[in-house]
This record gives structure tokens, C-alpha cells and sequence, in this order.
């Protein structure tokens, strides 16, 4: 397949892309400027904010992709501005140090973002700021530095909500620690070591609570919610194992390939496999039109136009996309609906209407390309890597390792000469890597059984 000839992009376009790329900086500095009139309205040293500017900075650099970025650091601004407040609240109201948020931020910025850099960028502006809010107090800055830390890394990846109680308690213990090295090895009330443990448990269940909204406003999924998408009752994927049975199988065949090429890659693997699950649920509104659903010796396109066939093919997407909402999917899960086929041709019909072409017609080769967007991300780009080549290994007639091999290099090859990979961080190493996950995992699947003979009437 010929790669398309990249248009020269024009004024408008360049100017386009200048404000996408100048926009994260924008926000982020609204939002630097905005924490500093914060610490000045509140009276902390105007150094606390001074200081989120060098890490926003800093950060910069971590973040290559402009919008990623520019998002990621708000949402960890706002973290920022939440829990301070909370702080200065409470020293305001001359409560104990046993009630101020130490960890609070640490556990929701491992568990939000899943992202250590982020934790620490949190934790290291937060430490900084309660020392301020709490009149210099440098040994409740130290304990939240640490306590945060141990909080942040013992909740990265995190599956279970115990998990999250249980880092917290962790937390809270370590809080008593250093509270009791900060005295000098002595012990001088013992109900202050209790409350520091249970600042951290309670910490933790207020982390717990307030996660869903936090996932709403920052359009962010994490494990915990997740893995109730994975529940196989989920209204959805009831539907497709009843409605579709053919796309349901896939989607699990192309979850499972999913998963394990993301783990190899460094992606989130379980994003991954739930994306997957969900990505094909378009399907539903027109089961019958696609071939892993079809009855054996009938096909609705046999009656279709090429051009009517692509479209009941491309509107899988706009339907699973309706469908997502309309069951309040979290829009992480929509993004994988909407560009696991990124632009991609729709061959077999493009090849049907060549086939039945006039002289007097011309057939556009875009016109039967998905609408987009290509994948965004790595997730999204192995989902589309492994429907793709999941559905191509289903045709071959005599599947053996040898030739599933030379289908998925095959495959994963097009789709980065086609530019279906380029909005993504996938490396060729990368995508070598997931071609060895797949030939392995579909080896296993499809392979050759071999016949066993009938088993005679009257034979024990």
C-alpha cells in the first residue's frame, strides 16, 4: 500500500499547530501565577510558589508530549491548591498536626496519574508548602516528604482498595516514626504516635472516597475503576457475549494480546485489556454485517454496494462511540472506540469497488478511510496492532508459527508505513517486541490440531 503524499500545510494550518503547541504553557503559567496570588491571599512565602514554577519547568522535560503535559501539570497544580487549603484551614483553625493532610496528596497522585515522577513533583510541593503554611515548621515538611513517598510508592499500580488502606496505615506508622526520631528517641505523649497512624488510615479512606470525583473532573481512569469495567455483567459486554458472540470472542482474544504486549512495552496493561474489551461494542447496532458474526454460507454485503458496505463498516465507530456515552464509560475508554482503527483504509471494500469500477468513474482512495483520530497513545496503538492482527491470523487456512509470523510483521508494518503509529510513543523496538508477543500468543491459539482416529463402537 502506497503511503499518501503529505499536503504542504498552509498559514492557517501552521498558525493551528503554533497555538497547540504555545497552549500547554499557557495553562500551565495561568496556573503557576494563579498558586502564587494563592500563597500571597494566604500569607505563605511567596517561595512555595516560586517553587511549583521550577518544577513545572523541570517537568517539562518529562513530558515530550506538549498537551499531555500542559494537562498533567494542572491537574497536579490543582492537587496542589486542595490539600494546601486544607492545611491552611486547618492550622488556621489551630487544630492538632495529628488532623493535616500529610499523605493525602502522595496517595492521590500515585494512584490517579500511576507515575512516580508526578508523586514526587506533588510531594516535593507539597512538603515545601506545609512547612510555610504551618510557620516554618520544617519537621512537619520532613514528614510529609517521607511519609508521602513511602505513601506514593506503596499505592503505584495499585488494583485493590485494601491495598490503599493499607498504604495508608504504612504511612501513618511511618509518620509516628519519624515523629518519634524528631523527639530524640523518647516517647513524650503516646496518644500523638496513635493519632499520627490514624491520620494516615483516615487519610487513605478520604482518598478512596473522593477518587470518582477526582476521576470525573480529571477524565482519568484508574485501576480500581477499571477492573469493575472488566465485570463481564457490565450492561455492554452482556450485550455483545448475547448479541454478538463472534465480536465477543475477539475482543477477549484481542485483550489478552493486548495485556501482554503492553507489558512488554512498558504501557498500562490493564487499560489496555479493558480498552479492548469495550472497543468493538459499535458492533451491536448492525451484529450481522460483520464476518465473526455472520451465519456460515451467508453474507449481508453480498447485497450491498462497496460503498454501502464500508459505511455500515465505519459506523461501528460513531455507534460504540454513542453507545460508550450513553452508558457513561469513562472517556478513556471512549478514546479507544474512537481511534482503534485511527485512519486506516477499509481494503476489502476499497478492492471491491476498484473491481467494479468504470471508465468513467474514479473511486477516492479517502473516502474509505476511518475518520480518525489515529491512536494517542500506546495503549490505544497495540489495541489496534492486535485487532488487526488477531482477524487476519482467523483467515489463514493452515496456521502454523512460520506463516503467523510473516502475517503479524506483515500487518504491524503496514500500519507504520501507512502513519497509523505516528501520533503515538511506540518505538521499531517496541513494535518488534509486540510482534514477538503476538506470534507466540497466537501460535498457541491457532495452531494445527491433529486428527485422532474415531474410537470404534464396543471398544473399551
Amino acid at each position: 500500500m502506497k503511503k499518501l503524499l503529505a499536503k504542504k500545510p498552509t498559514p492557517d494550518t501552521k498558525f493551528k499547530r503554533f497555538l497547540l503547541t504555545i497552549q500547554p504553557f499557557i495553562g500551565v503559567s495561568i496556573g503557576a501565577v494563579a498558586t502564587c496570588l494563592v500563597c500571597v491571599i494566604m500569607g505563605i512565602n511567596l517561595l512555595v510558589g516560586l517553587c511549583l514554577v521550577c518544577i513545572a519547568l523541570y517537568a517539562r522535560f518529562l513530558y515530550p508530549k506538549p498537551d499531555a503535559y500542559g494537562v498533567r501539570m494542572l491537574h497536579l497544580l490543582f492537587l496542589f491548591v486542595l490539600v494546601i487549603a486544607t492545611s491552611y484551614f486547618i492550622c488556621q483553625e489551630r487544630l492538632p498536626a495529628t488532623a493535616l493532610p500529610l499523605s493525602a496528596a502522595s496517595l492521590l497522585a500515585a494512584i490517579l496519574f500511576n507515575d512516580l515522577v508526578a508523586t514526587f513533583l506533588v510531594t516535593l510541593a507539597v512538603a515545601v508548602a506545609m512547612t510555610a503554611v504551618c510557620g516554618n515548621n520544617c519537621n512537619l515538611g520532613l514528614m510529609t516528604l517521607i511519609s508521602g513517598m513511602v505513601g506514593g510508592l506503596l499505592v503505584k499500580g495499585v488494583r485493590r482498595r485494601h491495598t490503599v488502606i493499607r498504604a495508608g496505615f504504612i504511612a501513618g506508622c511511618v509518620q509516628a516514626g519519624l515523629l518519634w526520631i524528631l523527639n530524640g528517641f523518647t516517647v513524650l505523649n503516646p496518644r500523638e504516635y496513635a493519632l499520627m497512624v490514624v491520620n494516615g488510615l483516615f487519610y487513605s479512606v478520604i482518598v478512596l472516597g473522593t477518587l470518582p470525583m477526582f476521576e470525573y473532573l480529571f477524565k482519568t481512569a484508574t485501576n480500581i475503576s477499571l477492573l469493575e469495567l472488566a465485570d463481564f455483567n457490565h450492561p455492554l459486554l452482556h450485550r455483545l457475549m448475547l448479541e454478538a458472540p463472534g465480536t465477543y470472542h475477539h475482543s477477549l482474544i484481542v485483550g489478552n494480546l493486548s495485556e501482554a504486549a503492553c507489558s512488554v512495552v512498558g504501557a498500562n496493561s490493564l487499560l489496555a485489556r479493558i480498552g479492548a474489551y469495550y472497543h468493538d461494542v459499535g458492533k451491536l447496532e448492525k451484529a450481522e454485517y460483520f464476518s465473526e458474526n455472520q451465519v456460515i454460507d451467508s453474507n449481508k454485503h453480498d447485497d450491498l454496494s462497496p460503498t454501502m458496505s464500508k459505511m455500515v463498516i465505519m459506523n461501528h465507530i460513531k455507534d460504540g462511540v454513542d453507545l460508550a456515552r450513553k452508558n457513561k464509560l469513562n472517556p478513556r475508554i471512549v478514546d479507544f472506540i474512537q481511534q482503534h482503527h485511527g485512519t486506516s483504509l477499509v481494503y476489502y471494500f476499497y478492492r471491491r469497488a476498484l473491481e467494479k469500477l468504470e471508465d468513467d468513474k474514479q473511486v477516492q482512495e479517502e473516502g474509505f478511510r476511518y475518520p480518525g483520530p489515529k491512536p494517542a497513545t500506546k495503549e490505544i496503538a497495540v489495541v489496534m496492532l492486535a485487532d488487526s492482527v488477531e482477524a487476519a491470523t482467523r483467515t489463514l487456512k493452515s496456521p502454523n508459527s512460520d506463516s503467523i509470523k510473516e502475517l503479524v510483521h506483515k500487518l504491524i508494518n503496514n500500519k507504520f508505513i501507512d502513519g497509523q503509529l505516528d501520533n503515538c510513543d511506540l518505538t521499531l523496538k517496541d513494535l518488534e517486541r509486540i510482534a514477538t508477543v503476538f506470534v507466540h500468543i497466537l501460535s498457541g491459539i491457532y495452531h494445527s490440531r491433529i486428527s485422532y482416529p474415531e474410537q470404534k463402537s464396543g471398544s473399551s
